[in-house]
């Protein structure tokens, strides 16, 4: 299991995954779930992935070999639109799931995954999209800026009470790592290193990209921060009225 980020307001993109891919007791193991595509002043794309590892990687480095080697056919080197771009990584989704799903199945291996794909082409916006297993796929929308994959659920309060489509770069980056904090916290599959990915509007390739290890003294510092501000947070609350004989 992994978790994946990414996020489409008004000033950028943000990205964000894990990379864990096992957590057995004896056996924890990491491979990162963040690639990125493209050419300074032309394009960036970025994919986050989730689910089976052979089945996503195989999709990737299939788009990324043909991009090198087939020049005339359609890819992520010429695709015209980031809806092609979603388009092309759904379809190559079905064409490995296809090949090697049967196989698979008979080991009793899910053969599914998922994938965010955003990024930005010269002549238009920034836009964010979800590919699902299928490869069929949505794309985010005012209403629903930001997209999650993988293990969703432990993350997902805190960038719904946050996150809207004027929200800074600094800020979602931000609540980004606090959700993927919340998640680690309460799921083992879910761990560092963090790939953490920040995109500005237009600037078509010009990105700040870090890893953050367990240790990194940042990631220590906000996780410690946010326990602090709940503890606070909690003991600020109005008490329930009905509550008042409870210690006495």
């Amino acid at each position: 299991m992994t978790y994946c980020i990414g996020m489409n307001l008004d000033a950028g993109l943000v990205f964000l995954s894990d990379a864990r891919t096992n957590a057995g007791v004896d056996d924890l193991r990491s491979a990162g779930k963040m690639r990125t595509f493209g050419a300074d002043g032309e394009r960036l794309l970025v994919t986050l992935s989730a689910g089976n590892l052979s089945l996503t990687q195989n999709v990737l480095n299939l788009l990324d070999q043909r991009a090198r080697h087939e020049p005339d056919r359609p890819g992520l080197h010429n695709a015209r639109s980031m809806v092609d771009v979603a388009q092309l990584v759904g379809d190559c989704m079905r064409e490995v799931r296809a090949r090697d799903e049967a196989y698979l199945r008979a080991r009793d291996i899910d053969p599914t995954g998922s994938f965010i794909v955003g990024g930005q082409i010269a002549g238009e916006a920034p836009r964010l999209f979800l590919v699902y297993s299928e490869g069929n796929f949505i794309e985010s929308t005012p209403e629903t800026p930001y997209f999650q994959t993988g293990e969703t659920r432990f993350g997902k309060p805190i960038i719904d009470r946050v996150i809207v489509p004027g929200t800074s770069l600094h800020e979602a980056s931000k609540c980004a790592l606090v959700s993927m904090d919340s998640t680690m916290r309460a799921n083992l599959s879910v761990g560092p290193p963090l790939d953490l990915l920040v995109y500005r509007r237009d600037s078509l390739g010009a990105t700040i990209q870090r890893r953050l290890e367990e240790t990194d003294p940042y990631l220590m510092t906000l996780q410690r921060q946010w326990n602090d501000a709940l503890r606070i947070a909690l003991n600020a609350l109005q008490p329930a009225p009905w509550l008042d004989d409870c210690d006495g």
